[in-house]
């Protein structure tokens, strides 16, 4: 039986007549491609992110699979990967032809564990992949500490960041380049897209080149020079456009997700069988989603639905999927959070009384009225 009187949801992208006057200004164009409506919001992007250049692609998975490419990385080389990330990491290093070696993850972030990447570390690696999960930054500063000596690159995997920052800093923007996602459960959506960011202008042509069939620049599509490999992961003008009017709602959706993360954080102090994860919102940190270590995890993701609040249990780890298995032991502290690994209700549309409404429900749960 649902006992909340509207349904609370974890996420839903948001549209509106803004989204629907630019992709009909596009038709009307009859430009639909990659054009000059996609150069203008990677312009914007870089302007937003604090980057001098931005590319945009057709997915995440893209984004971190060109950036990868771009730096060197090919067959027979070795890129670490935390095990707590959606498994589009994995398979964009597989894409390249490369090898992931999955790492473990610090507990109280469940991010990359710098010593960890550091124990990994092989004559073969070329890459590592910190992921900034939720929005929290990783350990950016000692990954780059544990890099630099090997030559190693930093593809930094920012699909939950947009604009959460450390040390004042865009995260994203730290390592050789930043890879963002703008699917329908991002902070931006295009439907589907990805974006990735560097200070580097010759990583920047690449990267370009891998997107776009190895032309530089936009080519004709008839007799253009392609100097080298590349392939097609264009964002057309029509997504490029849904982009352009969700960034003129990014500041206040920003603030909102922000505000959302302080209410739950002071509306669930003291609930001991909960483990709040940290942000630092004073710092600049901005939570993609709210999570949480919680007791007793799956019967209370069942009893908030039953009641109309909808949750998602994080990802299992990478080492646990077929194509990357490998045994518990190696990855402790990724099996152990796992497990009890939440999101909580997080879309823009939340009313504080929503998220006084699902603190509630939860204190009940832990108070034994399940």
């Amino acid at each position: 039986m649902t006992t909340t009187a509207a349904r609370i949801p974890w996420w839903q992208p948001e549209t509106g007549a803004d989204e629907q006057a630019r992709v009909l200004a596009v038709l009307a164009s009859n430009y639909l491609n990659d054009g000059d409506v996609t150069t203008d919001f990677e312009r914007r992007m870089a302007e937003a992110i604090g980057a001098r250049h931005a590319v945009a692609v057709t997915s995440g998975t893209a984004a971190l699979f060109v950036s990868l490419a771009a730096v060197g990385v090919g067959r027979g080389d070795e890129v670490i990967v935390p095990d707590i990330t959606f498994v589009a990491t994995a398979n964009a290093v597989t894409l390249t032809g490369a090898t992931p070696v999955l790492v473990d993850v610090d507990p109280a972030t469940l991010t990359i564990d710098p010593d960890a990447a550091a124990r990994a570390i092989t004559p073969r690696t070329k890459a590592i992949v910190p992921v900034h999960v939720s929005g929290r930054a990783a350990a950016i500063d000692r990954i780059l500490d544990v890099a630099a000596p090997h030559g190693i690159a930093i593809v930094e995997d920012a699909a939950e960041a947009l604009l959460s920052r450390h040390r004042g800093r865009c995260l994203g923007t730290f390592g050789a380049a930043g890879c963002f996602s703008l699917s329908p459960n991002k902070t931006i959506t295009t439907g589907q897209g990805g974006l990735v960011v560097t200070d580097d202008d010759a990583l920047a042509v690449r990267v370009r080149e891998l997107k776009d069939q190895g032309r530089p620049v936009r080519g004709t599509g008839g007799n253009d020079v392609h100097a080298s490999i590349g392939f097609n992961f264009k964002l057309t003008n029509l997504q490029a456009a849904v982009g352009i009017a969700q960034l003129g709602r990014l500041r206040p959706r920003l603030e909102r997700l922000a505000a959302i993360g302080r209410a739950y954080h002071h509306g669930l102090r003291g609930v001991h069988q909960l483990q709040m994860l940290p942000f630092d919102f004073d710092g600049g940190e901005t939570p993609q989603w709210v999570d949480v270590l919680a007791e007793d995890r799956d019967r209370l993701v069942d009893y908030l639905e039953r009641r109309g609040i909808s949750c998602r249990p994080f990802w299992f780890p990478v080492h646990t999927q077929q194509p990357y298995r490998a045994p518990d032991d190696r990855f402790p502290h990724a099996t152990l959070a796992a497990a009890r690994a939440l999101w909580l209700p997080s879309a823009f549309a939340l009313t504080d009384d929503d998220v006084r409404a699902v603190c509630q429900r939860i204190r009940d749960f832990y108070a034994g009225a399940a």
